[in-house]
Order: C-alpha cells, then sequence, then structure tokens
C-alpha cells in the first residue's frame, strides 16, 4: 500500500484506502502495540413526521411538526498486537449510540423498592477479534470474528470515507453494516490487486425484513454464534490506474436451517434453503483534487414466499425471536458521490494541509423490490460540504432530501457532524 495508515496520508487518497479490517494492524515504525479508532458525532433536524404509521397514513402526517435528534452513531477503539514471527492479533471494540446502560433506582414513595430501569438504547459490540498468521505479502490467513467486506460501505466504513454525516444509507438499510462475524478469512495482495476469501457463519432467516432484507440475519439472541451453515464471501480491489481503486464481491450461503433447534423445519419444509446470492461493485477515484466514489448493490433470497409464510404466527414455528413480516426475494442499492477540494485553489490553506469538499450525493435503494409496500423504494438527493481542518478530524454538513412515490411524504432533512478517525499509537 502506499502508505501506513489514512491518519498519516492525504485523506480519501484512493491508494491510501484500506480494507476496514486492516486498519486496526496500522503499527507505527517499532511499535508492536496498535491503538486507534474512529468516531461521529451528528445532530439532524428531520423536516417531517417521526410516527410510526407515516408510510401506512401518510395523508394524516403531511403536517407533522419537525423534529430533532442528537446521535453518536459510531465510537471505535482499535487494539492490535503484533506478536513477532507473523502472529497479530486484531480487535475492535464499537460503541453504537453512545452504548448501553442500566440502573438501580430507589423509590422511596412506592413501597420502598429499588427498581432497574434501562438507561440508554445504544448498543456496544466487539466487531473484531481474530488471530491472523501472516506468510508474506501474498498470503495471510485470520481466524475469528472478522469484518465481511461486501460492499463498499462494509469494506470501507470508516467515516473519513464517505461524504455524508451518516454512512450511505441504501447499503446501510439492505446489508448488515457493519458486517462482522464470525468464520476464517484468506487475503494477500498480488501486484495491483487485493484479494480476500471467507468462510463464516450462515444468516438467519428467520430475522430477514421487508424494511431491511437481509440486514438482520445477523443478529442471534443466545450466548453463540449459530452455525447450522456457511456463508462465503469474496472480494477483489485493483489498483492499476493512479487515483482509482475499482472493487467487487459478494456473498453466497444458506439461510435456513440455521437456527435453535436445528430440526424445527421439519417435513417438505426441510427442503427449503433460502440461499442468499449476491454481489456488489465499487469504486473510488481521488485525483486532480476531485474524489469520486460509487458502488451498486443486488441480491436474491431464494424461497422467500414460502419462508414469509412459514414466519407467520399462526404456523408451528415460534421461536424467541420470530419475526412475523414478509420480506421480499430481491434487494438493490445504488449511489454515488462527488466531491471537489475548493482549498486546493487557495495556496495558503493548501500549504497548511486543509481540505474543503463541496460535494452532491445520490442513492437508490429498495429493500423489497417488486414488493407491494412501494415506500421501500427511495430516492435520496444530498448535497454538502466536508471541512478538514487536520488530515483527521472532518467537519461534515448536508441537506439531504428523500423522495418517494407520490403517495407517500417525502423527508428532507439537515445533518451536521463531526468525525475523526486516526490512529493514536
Amino acid at each position: 500500500m502506499a502508505c501506513a495508515a489514512v491518519a498519516v496520508c492525504s485523506p480519501l487518497a484512493a491508494d491510501a484506502q484500506i480494507v476496514a479490517a486492516d486498519s486496526v494492524m496500522q503499527h507505527a515504525k517499532g511499535s508492536r502495540l496498535s491503538v486507534g479508532g474512529y468516531g461521529e458525532v451528528a445532530y439532524s433536524r428531520n423536516f417531517y413526521s417521526d410516527s410510526g404509521n407515516r408510510y401506512s397514513s401518510a395523508k394524516l402526517h403531511k403536517n407533522d411538526p419537525s423534529h430533532g435528534r442528537f446521535d453518536i452513531p459510531h465510537a471505535v477503539i482499535y487494539l492490535g498486537y503484533d506478536f513477532g514471527k507473523g502472529w497479530t492479533l486484531g480487535t475492535e471494540i464499537e460503541f453504537e449510540h453512545g452504548g448501553t446502560g442500566s440502573a438501580i433506582e430507589y423509590e422511596a414513595e412506592e413501597s420502598i423498592e429499588f427498581e432497574q430501569e434501562q438507561e440508554r438504547g445504544g448498543e456496544v459490540e466487539l466487531e473484531q477479534f481474530w488471530i491472523q498468521k501472516s506468510f508474506g505479502r501474498f498470503a495471510n490467513i485470520r481466524a475469528g470474528h472478522i469484518v465481511v467486506p461486501v460492499g463498499l460501505t462494509n469494506a470501507y466504513h470508516e467515516p473519513l470515507n464517505f461524504f455524508t454525516v451518516y454512512r450511505p444509507e441504501g447499503e446501510n438499510t439492505i446489508l448488515p453494516c457493519t458486517w462482522h462475524q464470525t468464520g476464517v478469512s484468506f487475503w494477500g495482495h498480488a501486484g495491483d490487486f487485493r484479494y480476500e476469501l471467507q468462510m463464516i457463519a450462515g444468516l438467519d432467516a428467520w430475522q430477514f425484513s421487508r424494511d431491511n432484507w437481509i440486514k438482520p440475519g445477523t443478529t442471534k439472541p443466545f450466548e453463540f454464534e449459530v452455525a447450522n451453515k456457511y456463508g462465503f464471501a469474496a472480494r477483489v480491489d485493483n489498483y492499476t490506474v493512479p487515483g482509482l481503486r475499482l472493487g467487487v464481491s459478494g456473498y453466497f450461503g444458506q439461510s435456513m436451517h440455521n437456527a435453535v433447534p436445528h430440526d424445527m423445519e421439519k417435513g417438505n419444509n426441510k427442503r427449503i434453503k433460502g440461499n442468499i446470492y449476491l454481489g456488489a461493485f465499487d469504486f473510488t477515484y481521488n485525483a486532480h483534487n476531485w474524489v469520486a466514489r460509487g458502488s451498486a448493490d443486488y441480491g436474491y433470497v431464494s424461497n422467500a414466499k414460502e419462508i414469509s409464510a412459514m414466519r407467520k404466527p399462526n404456523t408451528q414455528y415460534v421461536k424467541p425471536y420470530q419475526s412475523n413480516q414478509v420480506f421480499g426475494s430481491h434487494a438493490i442499492a445504488t449511489s454515488v458521490e462527488v466531491g471537489y477540494d475548493v482549498f486546493s485553489q487557495i495556496e495558503k490553506l493548501r500549504a497548511a494541509r486543509q481540505k474543503m469538499y463541496v460535494f452532491g450525493h445520490f442513492e437508490y435503494y429498495n429493500s423489497c423490490l417488486g414488493g407491494s409496500k412501494e415506500y421501500t423504494s427511495k430516492k435520496i438527493f444530498a448535497g454538502g460540504i466536508n471541512y478538514y481542518p487536520l488530515p483527521q478530524i472532518c467537519v461534515k454538513a448536508e441537506y439531504s432530501y428523500r423522495k418517494f412515490k407520490q403517495q407517500y411524504n417525502d423527508e428532507p432533512a439537515l445533518n451536521i457532524g463531526v468525525a475523526y478517525q486516526g490512529q493514536f499509537l
């Protein structure tokens, strides 16, 4: 790669971009310990209804008041260690939306009792935990909890890798994001190519939904990750053209019969596989003060209609995490964004390594392609700025417009955020 880490390179350079799983291991020269991370603070003013019925009863909520939200979408700590002789350890701990928490409350006026209350609704996740053996630049084997680099956002999900305040909405809706599962990975570099092949625990079709397609399929209510069936992911990136990175990725796996108990789906239903076929293409271009990114994801789940019917409440298949919602067999997500560094034309700011990207962003996605609920078809138009006072820090501001078909109310929003990304040690 052209440089050791995003923190010491020109931000957003295509040849500096590294798959997110690799950014854990960015050691300073002579150091075995690697410490880094990234995070985001965001504010949104949404000029549309926050009612749960704003799609099913669109006319009733057309004139609902706007609402505002503060959020900490992600705060991540990277820890890596080089044991020597090619053996390394990588970990990533992520706090989403401020983490989660509970408290004991003393109610003196209610029969002198103690009550336990949920204080916060975020998440704390171990997104990466792996041991790796490197045999050379061309061959590395990684085992443990790993990032699945399917799609642009999963492979490059750190906040300086997209212009918008929040992660691109399409991929973040239909795919697990950041997608991380337990398994084994083989990866390496050959010439201008980086390649990776993974075998991981399969997804669970009982979790799929109309609004989020296969995204909830990684959710497990147990203390272990069910692996009756397996998934296979692959990714190849090419850096032949200076400033341009081209990537293709894909996933295949069976999602049925991957729940507890294993023999729940009996009789004729044993033949239902729920195979997932997912393909993606993405690119990043950074040259001549321009940055452009784009992606296209398309996927299919076999037997979607039969699986949806099995999940209805009146069937024999009752699970502790069952959804009675149908889901679509096909889903799509596309996006493109282009930005220009206007500070590149001001010598003093250019010398100070400050940047100001003025950008435009477009997305189209549908989590239930061909389904009857047309609100799942969405177009997003956004524009704004990204200001870099330092290469590791970005201040973002954007106006976003989510457009639906005529029978639904469009959803404009103003988003402002501050993000950081770098290696500290």
